[in-house]
């Protein structure tokens, strides 16, 4: 009987996360992707003819978005047509999704190298440009599933903050939190290892010279004062979501990433670095509804199929869409109030949420805090559009 397969991570990498509007602006997304797949190629030596697939994620395809942006990407940087490329779309958590789809492929033989990888220009393909025409994308069908209801995020966000116990100064706290350990793990170097820098270009693709080398959303002067003198994100009607501010909310940005998956025996007849192990994933579905609920859900699922514990995970990634999702899983899995594990070198609301990069952004970082740390398990789980999310366990390899 033939051994079984694992799927390892040989590298990870990824673009500093730009602003809306800001230093990444100028980049179509299909060369800002196409500039992180060509470093990542150059980074860890393979030769891309031997590439099986390149799977990605991306929420708002269309526009520049459109017509599988991620194909469009391989062959934008030169590298071989030969090699396929596909987009998903799991909303938030796509390019997550995209890291599954992956490792599967691996696992099941169906691949012994591909790469997973995501982009977003939220500047020049902005969230939910994709849901014009017709009728929109919510059916009298679907609506009559979800009796009729179809919610903001805010307001979501605010359900959920209330369903489990969680004021404004604590989502306000979390992201000042966010913010001062993003700006200390950049200010160590914590980031230099997986970023790519990238020259910057103006609003004609030009380059001008800059060169964007750290995430652009830092606030560094923010305070707790100034978060607790936010107004509601629902400007058109803040008693929908009086407590979710734009502070203590994920930032609208521009960025892209990408990872070397690989079957281990493969890599190591390559001579290829392999970094970790993908030791369990799962995906789960909750509420069409109140669509921020499912990482609690998905998080139970992993835990009751491994057998493991909150406990066995050095570092964790819950991403910050919004303050209140993240203290959402902490309050179930973190009771005892210590979050040192959680997004240990900030998260979204600091770093930025490049909507279709952002699953394989956390697993760069998760990745970095692993070995920086020496530690051993990394669990990752995102809320995703539609009420869904991902949840993964890597295990970092000496």
């Amino acid at each position: 009987m033939p051994a079984a397969r694992e799927a390892v991570i040989v590298d990870a990498v990824r673009t500093p996360v730009g602003k809306r509007q800001g230093a990444l602006s100028g980049w179509h997304p299909t060369d800002l992707l196409a500039h992180t797949l060509s470093a990542l190629v150059d980074r860890s030596g393979i030769d891309p003819e031997r590439i099986d697939d390149v799977v990605g994620g991306c929420v708002t395809q269309v526009g520049e978005q459109g017509c599988n942006v991620i194909r469009n990407s391989w062959v934008a940087a030169g590298l071989p047509q030969s090699v396929p490329a596909t987009s998903v779309d799991r909303q938030c958590g796509s390019s997550q999704q995209a890291l599954h789809f992956a490792a599967q492929g691996v696992i099941a033989g169906s691949y012994d190298l591909a790469i997973a990888c995501g982009v977003e220009s939220m500047t020049r393909a902005p969230m939910a440009s994709n849901a014009s025409g017709g009728l929109g994308p919510f059916s009298p069908g679907f609506m009559a599933a979800c009796d009729g209801q179809l919610k903001t995020q805010f307001e979501v966000a605010q359900i959920l903050a209330a369903r489990y116990g969680i004021d404004r100064e604590a989502m306000d706290e979390l992201a000042l939190e966010s913010h001062r350990r993003a700006a200390s793990t950049t200010d160590a170097g914590g980031f230099e290892a997986e970023i790519v820098p990238v020259p910057v270009r103006d609003p004609d693709g030009a380059e001008t010279g800059a060169l964007l080398t750290a995430d652009e959303g830092i606030r560094r002067e923010t305070s707790l004062e100034k978060l607790a003198a936010l107004g509601s994100a629902a400007s058109w009607d803040p008693a929908l979501a009086p407590d979710i501010t734009a502070g203590n909310s994920s930032q609208m940005s521009d960025g892209a990433a990408a990872v070397l998956v690989a079957d281990r025996a493969t890599a190591e007849a390559l001579g290829l670095t392999i970094r970790a192990r993908f030791h369990a994933m799962t995906v789960a579905g909750d509420d069409a509804v109140l669509v921020l609920s499912a990482p609690n859900p998905a998080t139970r699922r992993l835990l009751e199929r491994t057998g493991m514990s909150v406990d066995d995970f050095d570092a964790i990634e819950c991403n910050e869409a919004f303050a209140a999702i993240a203290l959402m899983w902490a309050s179930e899995f973190l009771p005892d109030g210590d979050r040192s594990r959680l997004n240990p070198r900030g998260g979204a609301i600091a770093l930025g949420h490049p909507l279709g990069a952002s699953g394989v952004r956390l697993m760069t970082t998760l990745l970095g805090q692993l070995e920086a740390t020496g530690g051993r398990y990394g669990f990752q789980t995102m809320c995703e559009g539609g009420g869904m999310a991902n949840a993964t366990v890597i295990e970092r390899l000496p």
